[in-house]
């Protein structure tokens, strides 16, 4: 009996369980996920598949305890269960109701759950990607790859959705349409081929679903996972643009690929209902997952992070995971979603712009952004800021702060930060204002925002200039011009508000990995959602334009659908190693990255290996492939006790002479961090190359630093000589550190690349003084 148990328990890849109290709960409650012992499941139910009736007997005991000590009134409820490798539920129980199960037989740990937030006619050709060319133009387009879509949902009959020329749904998806308000069934089509929602954790943390706002289904209310799901596969679309503005063909990285919706934000998104996504899209038989979502805090150890745990199970079954990487730069430490096993996506700009020129009074001139109708011009008229404009918080143009009287017919200046941009727009067109200027603290080149009346974005540098105009001058006054869409700009630069490493939960690994097109994005947008998302916009359109790491993580999404189209046999760290290898950190003027945020150079902190190059990863001459072991080992480096192990996989024991280090993780960038009371030290890491590239090939390592006269790099052997494909070699890098301590915490980027003909395989470095 144990054996066919364990064979049953074996199959399984992720276990979980909603659960939630009556309306008549306490007050203290929270919703918590717990991870259980599956090996102490008891004797009454072990031979059972669906392990649905152990964890409602593990509740019901749970509820007799309480009843006995009178501690709850109300029983808790279990609403889902599902049968993988991790097994656990999840709960909403008070203090006390947390203690009682902490004392049970099989009880190993509880997370509370957290409320996460959700974080393209020109990015195609930005990306080389065009026409029947290349890897578009290839037959592997047309296989067959699955994208799974974890967001708010997706408007179903939007032409980017379209199934046209495709073939039959495999036959191998096991997904689902699930039935719900205004989606049925019918909504799906071979393009669309999946479609569920999830809503228990949100509702179990006090969230609530309005139903005159939101639709009760995988239906897109706020249009982020619409635009998200046609950016990573959505069909060709000629002549997409938003107001005349970026017109051209839009179409998804990858835009053959099918989709499968599963919707989790409401908006407010629930870890709970994302990790029960994660685990019915690994069911259903998804390809990619893409995850434009995550936390604003800062990252969390992985074996508290259940999305990095559910990733790892995606990942172990051949899923590739992208994540975005956050909007909260551009401060250090605040990149999340930072698992070794998963893309992390960083935010750049493309080549493209929308102009709005301002000229003040003064004749100063200063070119800002706008996401308006083209060709509109607003004559000089008197500017209004702060007190000028009204009560006491109307330099941020809050609700209520302007005053009609002041701002009638004149131009207002408002500072971001505090209150929405569209929603400053708003309060400036109800105060009768004409139009609006708004300034940023931080940043040149901010994304905007579609606004309900002119309006235009100044960088930092402009915004300083413009206060010092307003504030010095008497009747200060501007105009404005909106110019249509031009090209031809300094790109790529890392976005202000892109996440920054250093990797808060595992130092040895960059993070971000990648950096891809995030500002100003054109993709689809639903029916009845207004362009600016304001209630009373009444306006509509087919395509949106919209900034975020939200908007570069489906890049990647669709360019790993489109390099695993071309390379079946490869797992998801092959394709994460092609993409970060080929990455290129030069601009399309020939000079290195900028970062938006510092006027200076982008580091491997702010890009991670640089700028992904779909045509190039395509065929990356060598690869870091990584095995779900390997991660297994890793974790045991980063010194995780056996229960925290258990979370990952259950059995798996660290070995007991471990000789493993964190930068010995097979990655294909290296972190190197020394402590600055340090003198002489050094760290030698061991990589494993494959070749993918040309069967008899020599490759021979270059090593550049900024600072090579405080780092010393030696690699051993200097030449690596292949004879066949898919044939493994070595090889060791030693980073010595100074002779002498440091005075202060600082950095260091570099790259080591293997070269051969025409193949260049870069692994960006990041040495740290800490």
């Amino acid at each position: 009996m144990k054996s066919a148990v364990g064979k049953i328990f074996n199959a399984m890849l992720l276990l979980l369980a909603f659960i939630t109290a009556v309306s008549t709960v306490s007050a203290d409650k929270q919703t918590y996920i717990v991870h259980m012992d599956k090996t102490k499941i008891t004797d009454t139910y072990n031979s059972l598949v669906d392990s649905k009736p152990w964890h409602q007997a593990v509740l019901d005991s749970l509820a007799d305890v309480s009843s006995q000590e009178e501690l709850e009134a109300t029983p808790p409820e279990l609403l889902y269960s599902y049968e993988t490798a991790f097994s656990g539920f999840a709960a909403k129980l008070s203090g006390k109701q947390l203690e009682l199960l902490k004392k049970m037989d099989g009880f190993v740990s509880a997370v509370p759950n957290k409320m996460l937030s959700l974080h393209t006619t020109r990015s195609p050709l930005f990306l080389g990607l065009q026409g029947k060319k290349g890897l578009w133009g290839s037959s592997d387009i047309l296989s067959d790859v699955i994208i799974g879509v974890v967001d708010s949902g997706i408007w179903p009959e939007h032409v980017s959705f379209r199934d046209h020329g495709l073939p039959p749904v495999p036959k191998r998806w096991r997904g689902a349409c699930e039935k719900g308000t205004r989606f049925s069934p019918s909504n799906c089509n071979r393009k669309l081929i999946g479609a569920r929602y999830f809503y228990g954790g949100n509702l179990a943390s006090g969230g609530s679903i309005n139903g005159t706002e939101e639709y009760l289904s995988a239906r897109d209310a706020s249009g982020h996972g619409t635009h998200t799901a046609s950016t990573a596969a959505g069909d060709v679309v000629e002549h997409a643009n938003l107001y005349g503005l970026a017109n051209g063909s839009a179409a998804g990285m990858r835009y053959t690929a099918r989709i499968a919706a599963y919707k989790v934000c409401w908006p407010g998104c629930s870890s709970v209902d994302i990790l029960m996504a994660i685990v019915k899209a690994i069911e259903d038989g998804v390809d990619v997952l893409t995850l434009s979502l995550g936390s604003t805090t800062a990252a969390e150890p992985y074996y508290q992070d259940y999305l990095a745990i559910a990733s790892y199970y995606a990942v172990k079954r051949g899923i590739f995971v992208a994540f975005s990487a956050g909007n909260s730069g551009p401060g250090d430490y605040t990149a999340v979603n930072t698992a070794p096993w998963i893309m992390t996506v960083a935010a750049s700009t493309m080549d493209r712009s929308f102009p709005a020129i301002v000229k003040l009074g003064n004749g100063q001139t200063f070119e800002g952004s706008y996401l308006y109708t083209t060709g509109k011009t607003l004559k000089s008229l008197p500017i209004v800021y702060g007190k000028s404009a009204g009560a006491s918080g109307a330099e941020y143009c809050g609700p209520g702060s302007l005053n009609p009287k002041l701002v009638k017919g004149k131009l207002v200046i408002c500072e971001q930060g505090v209150v929405r941009q569209t929603e400053m727009g708003l309060g400036v067109k109800q105060a009768g204002g004409a139009g609006m200027l708004i300034m940023t603290p931080l940043g040149e080149d901010p994304p905007t925002a579609v606004h309900v009346l002119p309006a235009a974005m100044l960088g930092a540098l402009a915004s300083e200039a413009v206060l010092k105009y307003v504030n010095t001058t008497k009747g200060p006054t501007a105009s404005i011009v909106f110019k249509a869409t031009t090209y031809g700009s300094r790109a790529p630069k890392v976005a202000t508000f892109s996440s920054r490493g250093p990797n808060l939960a595992g130092p040895d690994v960059i993070k971000p990995d990648v950096t891809a097109p995030g500002v100003n994005i054109l993709a689809a947008w639903p029916a009845e959602t207004s362009p600016s998302t304001l209630k009373s916009d009444k306006r509509r359109v087919l395509f949106n334009i919209m900034s975020g790491t939200s908007m570069s993580c489906p890049h990647v999404s669709g360019i790993a659908a489109l390099i695993k189209s071309k390379h079946k046999d490869w797992s998801p760290a092959a394709i994460k190693s092609a993409l970060m290898t080929t990455a290129y950190t030069m601009d399309n003027r020939g000079k290195p990255i900028e970062d938006l945020a510092i006027d200076d150079l982008a580091s491997p902190f702010a890009f991670g290996s640089g700028h992904v190059d779909p045509i190039k990863a395509s065929n990356p001459g060598l690869i870091y492939d990584i095995t779900a072991e390997d991660y297994l080992l890793y974790l045991c480096s980063l010194k995780y006790n056996e229960s925290q192990i258990s979370l990952f996989e259950d059995g798996f024991e660290c070995p007991k002479k471990a000789t493993m280090q964190p930068g010995d993780l097979n990655y294909p960038s290296f972190a190197v961090n020394f402590d600055l009371k340090a003198q002489n030290v050094t760290f030698t890491y061991k990589r494993t190359v494959t070749n993918v590239g040309i069967p008899r090939s020599t490759y021979k390592v270059s090593v550049e630093l900024e600072t090579p006269e405080e780092v010393y790099v030696i690699v051993k052997p200097k030449v690596l000589s292949f004879k066949k494909l898919n044939e493994k070699l070595s090889y060791k890098v030693s980073f010595i550190g100074p002779s002498r301590k440091k005075m202060a915490a600082s950095a260091s980027a570099g790259s080591l690349v293997w070269v051969s003909g025409n193949y260049r395989v870069r692994s960006s470095i990041a040495v740290t003084w800490l």
